[in-house]
């Protein structure tokens, strides 16, 4: 593709939120929900950039080459040797920051979407590339697989090669997403689990994660007890006492609630749409902290790019 061609394309990006663990899949499980960050790019003749965000974080947003897409964005194109041109960036974000829901994994996914839509008819991006660029960048497969690909994902690495299976979820699974209004650095999470567990608590995980794989696919009124966990979340209660409070009166009520990611946003995978509104009422009795419920569907399609008329969102 020649550089007039390049720096008149234009292509829109949509990248679904998702949610990590699940419970006892640790870095293995993700959900795909329906929140979106949308993103319009168009490559420019000139060099430079041009960034305009809406919506969630658009405050903290940096508005050149550290922010979180363009770097994406560089290292999609260094990957595939092709230099990168001037962007126009037009983002209008609703995945909530800092909460457990992909919102970083999203970025990364968005990227290397925009690049694949930019460089179509020169390079091919496939599927298997840009899992592999996503998780060399975002450290961890299990939140940029579902980003990718939708539904449900197990992800997993084969010498040091990024992997990942997508499952259809049963259309009885209906999540809902508390969100709340402080934040949880992943990084201060992950650094409160020990680097050793015992014995029992890994056999405990690996029946709990095989059990969730049934209740997700074929058998919802087996998710409170597949959602069992002890690998994780109990080290990091102490950090999000208010998670830990609500997570333990819903599974108590008998919602299969989790932590979402790193936290602090609780998922709940409902076993109907009904039991949502339930689980919802228990949130505003249980805790002093306001939650924010997301009544949401599972998204299946995933992260997807094409062609834009114009570059505004």
């Amino acid at each position: 593709m020649n550089a007039a061609r390049v720096a008149e394309r234009s292509v829109a990006v949509r990248v679904p939120a998702t949610s990590a663990n699940l419970g006892p899949g640790f870095d293995t499980l993700g959900l795909a929900l329906s929140i979106y960050d949308d993103l319009v790019v168009t490559s420019l003749a000139e060099p430079g950039l041009d960034i305009q965000a809406e919506g969630e974080g658009a405050d903290e947003i940096p508005r050149d080459e550290t922010n979180l897409l363009v770097r994406a964005m560089a290292y999609a194109f260094e990957a595939v040797d092709r230099p990168m041109p001037g962007l126009r960036l037009r983002a209008r974000n609703t995945i909530p920051h800092g909460r457990g829901l992909g919102s970083s994994g999203a970025a990364v996914v968005a990227g290397i979407l925009a690049v694949k839509g930019l460089l179509e008819g020169d390079v091919e991006i496939g599927p298997d590339t840009m899992l592999r660029l996503a998780t060399e960048l975002e450290g961890h497969p299990d939140n940029v697989a579902p980003a990718l690909f939708g539904g449900l994902t197990i992800a997993w690495m084969d010498e040091a090669i990024p992997q990942h299976k997508k499952l259809l979820v049963h259309r009885g699974v209906s999540p809902v997403v508390f969100v709340p209004g402080f934040t949880m650095s992943t990084s201060v999470a992950r650094s409160l689990q020990p680097l050793q567990v015992p014995r029992e608590d890994a056999v405990f995980n690996l029946s709990r994660s095989a059990l969730l794989i049934a209740a997700l696919t074929q058998s919802p009124e087996l998710l409170l007890a597949a959602t069992e966990d002890k690998l994780h979340q109990n080290y990091r209660a102490q950090a999000m006492p208010e998670t830990d409070r609500l997570v333990r009166a819903l599974r108590e009520q008998g919602f299969a609630a989790v932590v979402s990611g790193a936290g602090p946003s609780v998922l709940v995978l409902a076993d109907g749409p009904g039991r949502r509104l339930e689980a919802a009422a228990v949130a505003e009795q249980v805790t002093d902290t306001p939650w924010e419920a997301h009544m949401l569907a599972v998204d299946v399609k995933g992260g997807t790019v094409k062609e834009h008329a114009g570059g505004s969102t």
